[in-house]
Order: C-alpha cells, then sequence, then structure tokens
C-alpha cells in the first residue's frame, strides 16, 4: 500500500510538472504574438502629423508658384504677393493615411522679409524644411542669391528666442542625417513600417561615419533642398549665349559644393518638361514623414541632376573636372558665369502723353505771337503807300527786312479794286501810262518808215500829246482819277500811321 502511495504520489508530480510548463510555453507564446501584434497596432495607428510645413524661399520670376503648383497638381497657377500660403496633399499608400503639408511662399521682394516669422517662428521650427530656388535662365545670378537667401535665413533664425539646446539638437539631427545616409538596395521592402524605422532607429552613433571634408560647414539645423527650375532652357543659353557642357559642369561642380557646405539636397526640374517634380515630391515626403525614397544619385543628365543630402562628396564633385579643359574649377563663379550685355526692353505699351499746365501753354504761345511779329515788319499797306503817288520817277521806300537789291513784288490776287490796297496798284498803274517815255529823242523824228500821227504834236519832253479832242477827254479824265486814288491811299497811309 505504501508501495503504490509514493508510486502515485510520483505520478501526479510529474504530470502536474509537465502541464505547468506546457502553460508556461502556451503564455510565453501568447506573448510573443501580443508583443507583435502590439507592436504593429502601434505602428498602424500612428497617424501623419499634420504640423510639418516648407517654407520656399528664392528671387522673383524663379519659378516658386509654378514649382508648388506642380507639387500641387494645379494646372493654373495664381501668383500672389507677399507671403502666400498653400497646401500639399500626403498620402501614406501602405498605411492608407493622407495629411496635409503647408506651403509658405514668400515674395523675392527684399521688402517682405519681415513676413518670416509668421512662416518661421519658434514654434514649426523644428517642423520646417526650407526650398531654396534658382533659375537657369540666369545662372550669372546664382551666387549672389543663394548667398543672400541663406544669410536671410540665418539671421532670421538668430532672432527666434529658441534655446540653445534645441539649436542644438536640431543642427545634431541634420548632422546625423548625412552622417546615417546609406544607398538604396537592400532586401527588405521599402514601404513596410519595419523598413522606415530600421532605418531612423538601428544605427548606433558610435557606427556613424564622420562627415565628409567641407559637408556642413553652416549648419542652419533646418533640412534645405536648393532647386534649380527651368532647365529646359538650356538649351537656350547654348544658342543665344554660346554655353558649353562645359560651362553647365563648372555650374553644377559650384552648386553642389554650395549644398555640401550648406547641408542641402539638389534637385534640377523642369515643370514644362515634367523632369525631376514627382522625384521631389517624394523626397519632400521622405524627408518630412520618413516615407520611402528608392531613387539613388542622379549625375548623368545634365539638366534632370539630383543629389540627396548625404551622398555628395568632394572627390565625387572632382570628377566634373575631367571634361573642364577650358576653364578652371578654382576660378571666381561670375569670372566664368558672366551676365550677358542688357538689352533695350521692347514696351508694347503707348507711351504715356504728360499734360501741360494751361496757364505755362498760353504763356508760351504769347512769347511765340510775340516773336513772329516782330519778324514780320510793317504790313503790306504802309510799305505800298511809301512812296510818292504823284511822281512815277520815285523809288518806293524799302522795309527794314529788305535788301538793296530790290526784287519784283507780286500782286496779292486776292486784292482787288474795291481795296485800299487796290486802289494803290490802280495808282501805280495809271502812273506808269502817264509818265512813260518814248524811244525817240526830244524834237527829232521817229525811226525811218514812221511818222507823227495825224492830229498830234510832238512835246520838247519827247512825248506824244494827242491833240485831238477825243484824246484830249480821256487823258483828263485818267488825270482825274489818279488824283482822286491819290488822295485815297494817302489818307490810308495817315490812319494806318495814326494807329501806329
Amino acid at each position: 500500500m505504501a508501495l503504490e502511495s509514493g508510486t502515485q504520489t510520483g505520478s501526479n508530480a510529474l504530470t502536474s510538472s509537465f502541464t505547468t510548463k506546457k502553460k508556461d510555453a502556451a503564455a510565453e507564446k501568447e506573448n510573443l504574438w501580443s508583443a507583435i501584434l502590439n507592436e504593429v497596432q502601434t505602428q498602424g495607428s500612428t497617424k501623419l502629423p499634420s504640423n510639418k510645413s516648407v517654407l520656399v524661399l528664392g528671387d522673383n520670376a524663379t519659378g516658386k508658384t509654378t514649382l508648388i503648383a506642380k507639387l500641387q497638381g494645379v494646372e493654373d497657377p495664381k501668383k500672389g504677393s507677399g507671403l502666400e500660403y498653400a497646401y500639399i496633399d500626403v498620402k501614406d499608400e501602405y498605411r492608407d493615411d493622407m495629411t496635409r503639408l503647408g506651403v509658405w511662399v514668400l515674395d523675392g521682394d527684399p521688402g517682405h522679409t519681415n513676413l518670416l516669422h509668421f512662416a518661421l517662428n519658434e514654434t514649426n521650427y523644428a517642423h520646417t524644411l526650407v526650398i531654396l530656388t534658382v533659375s537657369m535662365t540666369q545662372p550669372w545670378g546664382w551666387l549672389e542669391q543663394l548667398n543672400h537667401w541663406i544669410k536671410v535665413l540665418g539671421k532670421h533664425i538668430e532672432s527666434l528666442p529658441l534655446e540653445a539646446k534645441d539649436k542644438e539638437t536640431a543642427r545634431q539631427r541634420l548632422a546625423t542625417t548625412w552622417q546615417s545616409y546609406c544607398e538604396v538596395g537592400d532586401d527588405l521592402d521599402p514601404g513596410s513600417p519595419v523598413k522606415r524605422t530600421m532605418r531612423n532607429n538601428s544605427i548606433d552613433e558610435d557606427d556613424l561615419l564622420p562627415l565628409t571634408e567641407d559637408a556642413l560647414i553652416t549648419n542652419l539645423g533646418l533640412d534645405i533642398v536648393v532647386v534649380v527650375t527651368k532647365t529646359d532652357y538650356m538649351t537656350t543659353l547654348e544658342k543665344e549665349y554660346e554655353y558649353r557642357d562645359e560651362h553647365f559642369d563648372f555650374i553644377q561642380q559650384w552648386i553642389r559644393n554650395f549644398c555640401l557646405r550648406t547641408g542641402a539636397s539638389l534637385f534640377y526640374t523642369s515643370v514644362k518638361e515634367d523632369k525631376n517634380c514627382d522625384l521631389l515630391y517624394k523626397y519632400l515626403t521622405h524627408r518630412i514623414y520618413g516615407l520611402p525614397f528608392r531613387t539613388p544619385a542622379l549625375v548623368v543628365e545634365k539638366d534632370a541632376v539630383l543629389i540627396p543630402a548625404g551622398w555628395d562628396s568632394l572627390k565625387k564633385i572632382s570628377i566634373l573636372y575631367e571634361n573642364m579643359h577650358g576653364i578652371k574649377a578654382e576660378s571666381p563663379y561670375t569670372d566664368v558665369i558672366k551676365a550677358p550685355p542688357t538689352r533695350k526692353a521692347v514696351s508694347n505699351r503707348e507711351v504715356e502723353v504728360q499734360t501741360e499746365d494751361e496757364q505755362t501753354f498760353l504763356a508760351r504761345q504769347q512769347e511765340t505771337l510775340k516773336q513772329a511779329g516782330q519778324d514780320r515788319g510793317e504790313s503790306p499797306l504802309r510799305s505800298q503807300g511809301g512812296g510818292s503817288v504823284g511822281g512815277g520817277n520815285k523809288s518806293v521806300p524799302r522795309t527794314p527786312g529788305s535788301t538793296g537789291q530790290s526784287s519784283p513784288k507780286k500782286i496779292d490776287p486776292k486784292l482787288t479794286p474795291a481795296t485800299p490796297g487796290g486802289e494803290g496798284v490802280l495808282a501805280n498803274f495809271f502812273n506808269s501810262l502817264l509818265h512813260k517815255k518814248s524811244g525817240s529823242p526830244a524834237g527829232g523824228a521817229g525811226p525811218p518808215g514812221t511818222g507823227t500821227p495825224a492830229g498830234t504834236t510832238r512835246t520838247t519832253n519827247g512825248t506824244d500829246s494827242l491833240m485831238t479832242p477825243e484824246k484830249l477827254a480821256v487823258r483828263s479824265d485818267a488825270a482825274a482819277e489818279l488824283d482822286r486814288l491819290s488822295r485815297s491811299v494817302k489818307k490810308e497811309i495817315d490812319m494806318s500811321q495814326s494807329e501806329c
């Protein structure tokens, strides 16, 4: 009985032990699945943040508004002024989540830089990405433009009431991003949340590589993307400004060095030809939300360059020097890429006419009339009546404007015998008839074959006096008319002199 009791007790103990182990294994398995489910649930419930924003800076006419409209999917962009606000819809296809990315576009006018505090302040400093735009239509202005906007951005950040530790944290985060950059091409699915977690959290600080030479010399603590717009204009630069491949290589090496020093990414885009616009959208969502970006660096096509932050180095940039035979890489940028001579802009607008003050116009006309009156001199009536009417041998006095050589005067066709001027003309005519000299000498006979008409006598002054009664009557009437006309003309002259 005792033996059976001991055997039964041992069997119960083994059964109990086996049952306990089985329960523990089941609990451990359950805990493992619970942990996995909890992790997936936690990651699945994580929503895309809605406090992220992009700040776009650049000179006017660099394509800022058109670029953002392309990222939005808007075909008819409308440009504003000052500080514009827009948003871009962002979708995470893996988690089926959506959010809106705020976009601030600052006008290129330097007078609007005071509006920066609305777009970038101490609240959203850690959640803002900056885009700097330059245009391929004016590559000679890149040096001044990029240096200007980096200076404006740095000065504005210094003015923000940020804690020193917050600024240092932002700078360290940017440096870590550069140091932890890795090429695309591992076996994990780039779209999985596990992949994103490993990219962001699995690298220890002890495993980070040191920053490459000249990288992040200017560290503002912000993600910066330099976007070169309108790269389709390169063909125009080649045709009209004689740009060659070495010029474009020089431009590219310079801007890549700039991006290396400031920790920026580089994108060459063309909205017109739809180059790199989709890649820019994906890269922005990658840097802001951690969404996957699978495209490596692109440096082969000169008008579609793509340099992610952390990829470039001085050694990679030096590859461009091999094709720059006539240009030295260390040459000053403005000595190689010179601004073309300015051309006079042809305006289709009509010239605006400024009206003159009424009193000024009238005073000027009065002065013109005075000068015209002085140049005109005496009136025609006075000049015609200035001579003696009775004596045909006396000359008419010259006007002040006349010269020593008298010229024939034209009779005004408007003057008629009924007018005073017309009477003067008739008087001169009758004088010429009455005092006309004959061609024969005094007291002599006429030329052979001619003779004195019957009924006439020859006077001593050589004129023929008509002695017939009819001729004498005509001469008497002509003399009377001449005297009347002479008196009338003299009266007109006296009246005009008294008026003067």
